[in-house]
This record gives structure tokens, sequence and C-alpha cells, in this order.
């Protein structure tokens, strides 16, 4: 019987993703330094399990992977006289009046307080043990029956790892069993994150196909709540907050649970939330939303301590420019942009400069955190006024423009100050056209920064007092960083969402959703998502006339 391979996918919910690992042929490598990759990842096994610890007083792990392992494993602690020090891994009959932790719980915390594991030499828990420096006694004869002396280590390991070959979820190429850690470890950092979250509020159905993906904790399925539904005990639980129920989490909050937040990622999908397209990218901020400058978000935090490594700044300039080069914004590919010629002045008119202002959804979280009390309205008079020359372009937002939100301002008022409205051109396109951007909170502003146009900001957007914008909103003094534009891209599209694979359905990095949407892999659809769209099309229609 094949054995199970020590390094695998977990199971996420509903992933589509073959095995990682298939068996090898020939000789496994010589030891190499495996051993200390894993023990930093903490991959391997069922590490994706419940996280339960040794009880109090318990030092000593016991595993048994049948009765006559069990009768072998109950003489060997009576022998060392250790029953009263141990806990058992599952159940093991003869044992039952030890505590026990959950079979297919995380090996790597039920070691980590471990003196000394004992399990038959054919349980991958010896491998988990020894990597964690455990003392392991292995019963019988199996792979990792030489963990009994440590060091012997290093050349089990790599035997273990080097008897497959790993293959990337997200193509078709292979993986050296380094990247495959790598990769896995990635997942572990996102499930412990999300061990600490204890009830999911806010999330609407459609959006769970996806976002149940980046919220999953291993344990089971994700925990959405209603009301104040979360244990006594915990201290975190997160919230799409313009869904959820305010009344429950302001209970939560008064039992001193904090409230953290879900929104939507930069790079969403291909497709509007506003036509109940779900989500392929979010993000999970526990100190608040990225767009309030009333407090510092995790996104904040980042751009004003992290040290970026130089790896990742230029994994961000390659993200960058396969953005732009490629058209994609946060609702997907743009098949209608025509890139300018050069970029000194060919998007000129008669020798004036050209300036986008977009407009945003009036009620949108962003605008009423961080727009300074401003409409779309006003923010035309106020670009007008900065651009007294200019050719201004107003791009109403496409979700006020489906008729989905609030944010509608006649033409006849926006004329007064814009030079053209353009209800048709993409943003991509647009940015691709113009020298300066007027923004509230835009993500557009993040955009167009990325093409290396100006930027003015008129509330305080994420990426308004970091050295990059001409910011006319009130930033708080606590943004004192100057950043480049690289890093600005590394913190907002690498370091703080989530993404997931629309194909496999596995979280994935940011170049894996691109690929997707750039190779039109992403398209999600749905009976709902065809009435939204044909709901915004006769909202558009009737505007439309509304407007003649």
């Amino acid at each position: 019987m094949t054995a199970t391979p020590f390094l695998r996918i977990p199971p996420f919910p509903g992933h589509r993703a073959p095995p990682l690992a298939q068996p090898a042929p020939g000789e496994a490598p010589a030891a190499t330094d495996l051993s200390s990759l894993l023990r930093q990842a903490r991959v391997g096994s069922t590490f994706w399990g419940a996280s339960a610890a040794l009880p109090e007083g318990r030092d000593v792990l016991a595993s048994a992977s049948g009765t006559a392992a069990a009768g072998e494993v109950a003489r060997h602690l009576g022998d060392l006289g250790l029953t009263e020090r141990a806990a058992a891994r599952g159940a093991i009959v003869g044992l039952e009046n030890l505590p026990s932790l959950p079979s297919d719980g995380d090996p790597w915390t039920a070691c980590a307080s471990a003196s000394l594991v004992i399990a038959d030499a054919e349980d991958e828990l010896l491998l988990v043990a020894a990597l964690c420096g455990c003392k392991v006694a292995p019963l019988g004869t199996g792979r990792f029956a030489a963990l009994s002396d440590p060091a012997e280590l290093d050349a089990v390991a790599a035997r273990e790892i080097g008897r497959w070959t790993y293959r990337d979820p997200f193509g078709e190429g292979r993986l050296e069993p380094a990247q495959a850690i790598g990769l896995l470890a990635g997942w572990r950092t996102l499930i412990d994150a999300n061990r600490k979250v204890a009830g999911v509020y806010g999330i609407a159905r459609w959006k769970r196909i996806t976002a149940d993906n980046l919220l999953w904790d291993g344990s089971g399925p994700v925990r959405h709540a209603e009301g104040a539904q979360v244990p006594a005990e915990s201290s975190l639980a997160l919230a799409w907050i313009a869904r959820s129920d305010a009344q429950a989490l302001a209970d939560l909050e008064a039992r001193g649970i904090r409230i953290g937040e879900i929104e939507d990622g930069m790079i969403r999908s291909t497709g509007l939330g506003a036509n109940c397209v779900p989500p392929l990218s979010i993000v999970v901020d526990a100190n608040g939303p990225h767009f309030d400058p009333a407090q510092a978000s995790e996104l904040e935090i980042i751009l004003e301590t992290a040290a970026i490594p130089r790896a990742v700044i230029e994994r961000a300039g390659a993200l960058r420019e396969r953005l732009v080069s490629g058209g994609i914004s946060k609702y997907g590919l743009d098949a209608e942009r025509a890139p300018r010629a050069d970029d000194e002045g060919s998007a000129r008119i008669g020798g004036r400069k050209r300036v986008l202002v977009t407009g945003q959804v009036e009620d949108d979280r962003s605008v009423l955190h961080g727009g300074g009390g401003l409409d779309n309205l006003e923010l035309l008079r106020r670009a007008r006024a900065e651009e007294p020359g200019a050719h201004i372009i107003f791009k109403p937002h496409p979700d006020v423009e489906a008729g989905h939100r609030k944010g509608h301002v006649p033409d006849a008022r926006a004329l007064e100050f814009a030079d053209t409205i353009d209800r048709t051109s993409s943003i991509a396109a647009l940015l691709d056209q113009v020298d300066a951007v007027h923004v509230l909170t835009s993500l557009a502003g993040f955009e167009a920064l990325m093409r290396g146009r100006e930027v003015v900001t008129h509330g305080v957007p994420f990426y308004a007092g970091w050295g990059l914008t001409r910011d006319l909103g009130a930033v708080p003094a606590r943004r004192t960083r100057r950043r480049t534009l690289d890093e600005l891209v590394a913190a907002t599209l690498i370091l703080y969402p989530r993404y997931l694979d629309p194909v496999t359905r596995l979280p994935c990095g940011p170049e894996t959703l691109v690929d997707r949407i750039a190779s039109g892999q992403a398209n999600v659809r749905s009976a709902l998502i065809r009435l939204r769209e044909v709901q915004g099309r006769m909202n558009r229609v009737l505007g439309w006339m509304t407007r003649r």
C-alpha cells in the first residue's frame, strides 16, 4: 500500500487541485537542510487540523494505529511508569482514561510541549515530534524507526520528502521540495491567522463560495454567526460591516470581543460586486478598515513600520508592470484600453492638461470615513479650482451607473465643472489617456500611481501621506514614512490581501489571480449575477431617459 506523503494540500472547502505529491522514481536525494525548513514552517502531516496542546501536567504523547499497536503503547507506557504523564492522540484501546487530543488535529501544536512521543514506527507523528525536538520512541519497524537516534533526523526527513515529486497546483510545472514547503508555509500562516477568529458576520451567501476558503481555519466549516453567538472566552470576531447586524456587533464589543473587518481586495474579480460577483480577493484587518484614517489599519502599520524585503519589492515591481501592461484593475481585464504613444503629452487636447475625476459611491464606507464630508459634485468643483485650465473628464462610478448605489450627479451639474462625462471607457483605459487624477478615496488613485500619473487626493485614502501623492485632505500626522511606489505596491497587493485561485479554489498569490484574469479563467457566473446585470441595464436605460 502506498504511504501518504508527508507534504500535502490542506482540505480547503471545495478545492479542485490534484494532489501535491506523486511517488518519485529513483533514489531519494541526499540529506539537505529540509529539516530546518520544515521546522521553521511547521508544515507536514495534518498541520491544518484543530490546534490542541497537551493538557497541563502531561508531557508524554502516545499514538496508536490499531488494537495491536494500542497494546504495545500501553505496555511501553507502563514499563516506563509514564501513564500518569501521558495523553493520547486519538482513542487508544485500553487507555481510554487518558486525556485525548484529536487524531486529525495539528501535530505540531500537540508536540510543542511534549518531552516524549510514543507511536508506531510508520506514524508520521514521529517525524513531526523529532522536528520539534522531542525524544521519540518508535514501536516496531517502519519508515520512522530510525528516528530513535536523533542523529538520523536529517536523513529520515530528506528520504521521506525526497520519495515524492511535487507539482505546482497552479500550473503544470514541478516544485522543488523547498518550494513545496514554502507553499504550505503560506497556507499555514493563513490558517493560523483564522484560528483566532471566533465568528464571522455579514458575509452574504453568494460571497461565501469564495470567501470561505480564505477564512477557513482547518477545524471545520467557517463559523458564520448571527447575534452574539461567539463563545465568551473569544477575543476576535470578523465582520463585513456593511452587511452585519449593528446591535449584534455592539453586544460583542460590550463583552470585550474585538471586531475585525473584512472588505473586498484591490484585485477583486472579473465583474462588479453590485452584480453579486463573489470576490476572489479580500482583506482581513483586525484593527479596522484600511480606508478609515481615524485609526491605523494593519495596512498603514505595514507602510509605516515594516522593513519590506528587497525580494518582495522586486516582486511588487514585476506585478505592477504585469497589471499595467495587461490592463488589469480591481474588476478584471480591460479589453478596450489603448495605451498612450508616449508619456509626454500625447493625451493633451490643444496643449491642455487632461485630468480624470473619479466619481464614487457616496454612501460607501470609504467615502463616509475618508472622504472628508465631500460628495461627487464638490469633488468636481474642487478639481476645477485646482486645475482651471485643464480638460476635465468625469467618470461616474459603475455601481452608481448600474443603478444600485448612491452618488448620481446630473449631467448639467457635472458639466458646470467637467468638460466631458465618460460612462463607457474603463478606468484602466482612461488612466492611460490622462495626465492627472483627482480622487476622494478611490482605488483609481492607486491604479494611477502604478501608471506614473499625478494623483491629487481630496480625501484620505490609504495611499495618501507616503510622499507619492499631492494631498489636500487631512492626512494623519502619524503617517511619517516616505515610501517608494513599489514599496506601496508590495504592502497593498502582496503583504496585506488574501487571494483565491478561481480554478483550483486554493488560496494563492496575486500573480496567480492576475494570470487567471488575463487568460479568461477568472469568470464566475450564476443566475443571480445574470439577474443583477439585467437589472443594471434596465436602470441605466431608465437613467438615460431621465437625463434626456
